[in-house]
């Protein structure tokens, strides 16, 4: 049984948007919480109770005080809970374009699928519902050519579904960074898994690890801001007519991810969008 007690961090935002929200989780990335929920006006974060250190909070969350808006913070004991019960409960399985299946270990008897993907996934990182992830799913199944025998990237990686999609779809190497450890982890349990672990390699860090080789095919499913940071690395790692994927932000988000993209050597080729979440597609040129 998986048992753990978290803290629950309340970071009040005034005034409260989905950006400054996304400014805030950024922030408090650095440090070990394990996942994220926005419920005006308060970013919810948590983290397993030995892990939490007030005073390490305080000292990020100084940072965000030059972002011209308010934040202040409560922390407050959850009771333990099972969480693979949790997700259990909450996981069903996923089709994309009847191509693909995402399922966890317990589902039996679904129908199968070209490339079907087993993920046991833990508390914080996800596990293919999320609009963005099906529309990096659906981009990588539509350029299956762009991948086969490619070195590809996937960062961010979380549970490591679009790296292990990439290495089904004989991809030659693939690559995972994620900033979290548990991420990072979990995304080298489930290749291991799903009988890919020998194609794939996974790190712990940032986008300053991209530089030790470079790819055919870089995923990068974040969000704006980091995007945005992280763009002229991206686009020094892949190479030439190298295609650079890119989710986790807003259909009006697109002219400043293009914009960016386009300063730093990369061409807009098309996107994908599900409920105002967007996926956009870029060459380099």
């Amino acid at each position: 049984m998986n048992s753990q007690e978290y803290i629950e961090v309340a970071i009040k935002i005034a005034p409260f948007t989905e950006e400054n929200a996304e400014i805030v989780t950024a922030e408090v990335s650095e440090l070990p919480f394990e996942s994220f929920s926005m419920e005006d006006p308060f970013l919810k974060c948590y983290i397993q109770k030995e892990l939490y250190d007030a005073h390490a909070l305080k000292i990020v969350l100084s940072g965000a005080e030059d972002y011209g808006f308010d934040i202040s913070f409560n922390a407050t004991l959850m009771p333990a809970v099972n969480w693979n019960a949790v997700w259990e409960s909450q996981f069903t399985p996923i089709v994309v374009d009847d191509r693909c299946t995402i399922k966890a270990s317990f589902h039996k008897d679904l129908k199968k699928t070209r490339f079907n993907i087993t993920i046991d996934p833990k508390m914080a990182f996800g596990t293919g519902h999320h609009q963005t992830t099906y529309m990096m799913c659906r981009a990588l199944l539509q350029n299956e050519d762009a991948v086969k025998g490619k070195v590809v990237m996937d960062m961010g990686c979380g549970t490591a579904i679009l790296a292990i999609l990439a290495a089904k779809m004989k991809a030659a190497k693939v690559y995972g960074i994620d900033i979290d450890a548990v991420a990072a982890i979990s995304a080298y349990d489930n290749a291991r898994l799903n009988r890919v672990g020998k194609l794939m390699e996974t790190y712990c860090g940032d986008a300053s690890l991209l530089q030790r080789n470079s790819y055919d095919v870089l995923l990068a499913n974040i969000n704006r801001n980091i995007l945005l940071q992280d763009m002229p690395t991206y686009a020094l790692s892949l190479h030439k007519e190298g295609l650079l994927f890119t989710s986790g932000f807003y259909v009006e988000d697109m002219p400043m991810l293009i914009g960016t993209a386009t300063a730093n050597g990369l061409e807009y080729v098309s996107h994908d969008s599900i409920d105002n979440w967007c996926c956009i597609k870029f060459k380099k040129a």
